[in-house]
């Protein structure tokens, strides 16, 4: 057990280290799959319903209800309404914000003062997607009837976005774990 603890207390900046790898591979992966039709209607639900994005689009935020497209197939009618609502345009731009932080982050490994910058921007980009578990109704389990004995929807009950969403409590954590460490190494060259 010595040996292991020694181990893990000489190895937390490699560990640090690994912690800016993880944080760019979630970011350049979706990010990445913002590019793509499927992952930029998923995100309407989040976008339409915050105060912080909601102007980014068009249309009012009850109305995209009427024109999701199930994950994984495509409704062609409803693509129109995307392309006017400015779905998919917001998505590649968001796409690109996000690889930028997470190359930010990644960057950290050797320039401190771009780990500072990734590590809070990926605070903040947490920050604004915990928000969502506020703002959007999709997050918990509707009520679909069902309530005997007791009910099982609606707050607390996490419906898979809403379990998604809050895992960035991790990226948030994770997110000031980097800027600290980096911000640590910005002191030592002053």
């Amino acid at each position: 057990m010595g040996n292991l603890i020694d181990i893990l207390a000489r190895s937390q900046r490699a560990f640090i280290h690994f912690a800016r790898i993880a944080i760019f591979i979630v970011m350049a992966w979706i990010g990445g799959l913002k590019a793509f039709q499927y992952e930029a209607d998923g995100i309407v639900p989040f976008v339409a319903n915050s105060p912080l994005m909601s102007f980014f689009y068009n249309q009012e935020t009850p109305e995209y209800q009427q024109y999701k497209n199930p994950e994984g197939k495509t409704v062609t009618e409803h693509i129109q309404w995307h392309r006017s609502n400015n779905t998919y345009l917001f998505s590649y731009y968001l796409g690109a914000v996000i690889v930028i932080i997470g190359l930010l982050t990644l960057a950290g490994i050797w320039s401190p003062k771009l780990g500072v910058i990734g590590g809070l921007l990926t605070f903040l980009m947490s920050l604004v997607t915990l928000s969502f578990l506020i703002t959007t109704p999709e997050v918990y389990v509707p009520n679909l009837g069902g309530d005997f004995p007791t009910p099982r929807h609606g707050f607390p009950y996490l419906s898979g976005a809403g379990r998604l969403v809050l895992k960035d409590v991790i990226m948030m954590a994770a997110g000031l774990l980097v800027a600290s460490e980096a911000a640590q190494r910005l002191k030592k060259t002053d």
